[in-house]
């Protein structure tokens, strides 16, 4: 099949749209702020409101990537146009979160909806520990009805630790979060096999199925001094995205309620994930992360395996290895046999100390709440003996 194809079909009745019912939704500084005013474009803001609360009412779970913050942060402390250095980026982006998440804020609650600011990062999405932790986090506010509204911590991202770009963020955030989709709302209403404001005959691609060599090389340059992403960005965004199994698309944002408009058929591209992000997950778990300790199960606990329930520290008979909290541990019967990987809830020394316990005594054994469970099963893959369709 080769790796881009026009296609007639619209997002109105794409499946990835229809039936995705997690959904990332990266926004560019560009759309959120007024270039030659530094201002914040109100209107827009409300609309895209209007559109995440018709996805909520539907039951789909939404995560804004946002940025913003810096360009609105440089305008209030007057900062020159151009690039700037980072202990300048830094303070723009002090000042200007305040006004981005109070703005995020406001026009949620006015309609009913809770907004919940999530400041990442780099190694939040790549430590395992502070991966954990994030997505438990983001998970949590989700599973209350809240949006969470992800931005790059730049107040503290030093050169050497940052993504730069949400391009990528929104990508990360995506795979963390097991996403269906992630939309980027771009100034740009998808992928051109040139850019399209040097070359009048380039054409829109509609479906992508693979970033081979020939994708890459339609990219143009950077965006503006106020997005520093480009097509380039979005494409290594598509790359990450797709290999953690969620279908990412890229379409106009500019116009007012660019989600609906997406969803009544609006032009853009759509990069298809060749798997789903649960079973895309599960081979990460299973394949890629090193193991770091063997936990041995009864066989109560390996019934309840069987039947896709998560592990708890009662059903475990004896933890072996030197892990920490995050890491991968193989998990075994006390025959010996493998019955999968998971990514542990508890370093050694504290599972250690509750195995065999009841979930409700962890907090008196350990003197702090913890999780009930030891490996929750959204962090786990299991064997073939053991697995379920889709575990």
């Amino acid at each position: 099949m080769p790796a881009a194809r026009k296609e007639t079909s619209t997002a109105a009745v794409r499946p990835e749209w229809r039936d995705a019912r997690r959904i990332v939704v990266k926004i560019g500084s560009a759309l959120l702020v007024e270039r030659s005013t530094g201002r914040l474009r109100s209107a827009w803001l409300e609309s895209i409101a209007d559109d995440v609360k018709a996805l909520a009412a539907e039951g789909r779970e939404i995560i804004l990537v946002s940025s913003g913050a810096i360009a609105l942060g440089r305008h209030v402390l007057k900062l020159p146009k151009g690039a700037l250095a980072l202990e300048q980026s830094q303070a723009a982006a002090a000042v200007g979160q305040i006004s981005l998440s109070s703005a995020y804020q406001e026009v949620f609650k006015a309609r009913g909806l809770t907004a919940a600011q999530v400041l990442l990062t780099l190694g939040d999405t790549e430590e395992r520990r502070r991966y954990l932790n994030a997505r438990r986090t983001m998970a949590t506010l989700l599973g209350c009805g809240a949006i969470p509204v992800v931005n790059e911590n730049d107040t503290v991202a030093t050169t050497e630790i940052r993504y730069g770009d949400n391009d990528r963020l929104s990508a990360r955030v995506a795979s963390m979060m097991s996403a269906d989709c992630l939309v980027l709302l771009s100034d740009i209403d998808g992928l051109y096999t040139a850019p399209p404001a040097k070359d009048p005959n380039a054409r829109r691609l509609d479906v992508v199925h693979e970033i081979t060599h020939e994708i890459l090389s339609m990219a143009g340059d950077a965006g503006t001094e106020l997005s520093k992403g480009g097509m380039v960005t979005k494409l290594e965004a598509a790359r990450i995205a797709m290999g953690s199994g969620t279908d990412m698309v890229i379409t106009e944002g500019a116009a007012l309620n660019p989600l609906r408009r997406l969803a009544e058929g609006a032009p853009c591209t759509w990069f298809i994930a060749p798997s789903d992000p649960v079973a895309a997950r599960k081979r990460w778990i299973a394949g890629n992360l090193e193991s770091r300790g063997t936990i041995f199960v009864d066989a109560g606990a390996e019934k309840a395996l069987g039947q896709g329930k998560s592990l708890l520290p009662a059903g475990v008979v004896r933890v072996d290895g030197a892990f920490d909290r995050g890491d991968a541990v193989t998990i075994r019967a006390l025959d010996g046999r493998d019955l999968g990987r998971g990514l542990i809830a508890y370093p050694h020394d504290e599972a250690a100390a509750i195995i065999g316990k009841r979930s409700s005594e962890i907090a008196t054994i350990l003197g702090h709440a913890g999780r009930a469970e030891l490996i929750h099963r959204d962090d786990m893959a299991l064997s073939k003996v053991l697995a379920k369709p889709g575990s």
